[in-house]
């Protein structure tokens, strides 16, 4: 038996100085005394630290601990989260449809590699602008409102679950789609007869995770963007009546979707993979 009696320094890589990991040190280096230089000259307006805390702990208290509706009913409360609720659900059917289309398009087993670099390279540019800026670009032509917002939200949503259904196209076994090809099924049988079959569970998945990141972003532009729904309640709870009791009972209302949209996507998950 032969035993490596190299020293533990000698196993060591060091990685090489070069001008690349120079420049990360040290904008690292220079972002920490950034930091460092403006926790120094904060303007806390006479409040000390340990009173910004203690108050920051009381209004976390009172956000969850006693939430309760003053401005709403109840009623209105659950109408507005299903504005919500649908406006998430109409973006994500919307871009899971396109997406799935462009998916083909994009998966490198399956079409040719210009069509694969067309696709990619746009969905690259839709993925690299965030959604609010989409639903303010499209907010010129149509306005503020729940229209900006679905459109410029399914826009977000094709590029993210293009990427997303294409590298789920892509696992599957070159074999398959060879054995396919040889007893002559044409594109589009080899298509549904292996590719969504044996893919099912995974674009369920990045579905409902599509889901809920378009639930949470249609939240937000309910306030930015006046698209109504329960965002906009929130931000009228935090901003313009001061609530901090009402914000805690939308919250709730928002973590108990949440939680039965989560539990709804695992149950829905295990049954299709006991039948695929």
């Amino acid at each position: 038996m032969t035993t490596n009696t190299r020293p533990v320094a000698q196993r060591i890589r060091v990685r090489p100085r070069n001008k690349a990991n120079l420049i990360i040190q040290a904008t690292l280096i220079g972002l920490l005394l950034l930091t460092l230089y403006h926790l120094a000259t904060f303007d806390s307006r006479g409040i000390s630290p340990i009173e910004g805390i203690a108050k920051t702990l009381e209004s976390f208290r009172t956000l969850f601990f006693e939430p309760r509706l003053k401005n709403v009913s109840l009623g209105e409360m659950l109408y507005a989260l299903s504005i919500t609720v649908a406006m998430g659900l109409l973006t994500t059917i919307f871009g899971a449809v396109i997406a799935f289309f462009l998916a083909l398009g994009a998966a490198r087993n399956l079409a040719p590699r210009w069509l694969n670099n067309l696709i990619t390279g746009g969905t690259a540019f839709i993925r690299a602008v965030p959604t609010v800026l989409w639903v303010l670009f499209f907010a010129v032509a149509a306005g503020l409102g729940s229209v900006a917002a679905v459109v410029g939200m399914t826009f977000h949503s094709v590029g993210y679950l293009i990427k997303a259904y294409a590298e789920s196209f892509e696992e599957l076994d070159a074999g398959v789609l060879e054995a396919l090809r040889a007893s002559g099924a044409s594109w589009w049988q080899t298509i549904f007869q292996a590719v969504v079959p044996t893919s099912a569970s995974a674009l369920l998945s990045w579905t409902f995770v599509r889901f809920e990141i378009n639930f949470s972003t249609a939240i937000a532009m309910g306030a930015v963007a006046g698209a109504g729904g329960i965002g906009f309640d929130m931000f009228m709870a935090s901003t313009f009546y001061l609530d901090l009791r009402e914000l805690g009972a939308f919250t709730y209302a928002v973590l108990i979707f949440a939680i039965a949209l989560e539990w709804f996507a695992t149950r829905l998950k295990g049954g299709l993979g006991a039948r695929v």
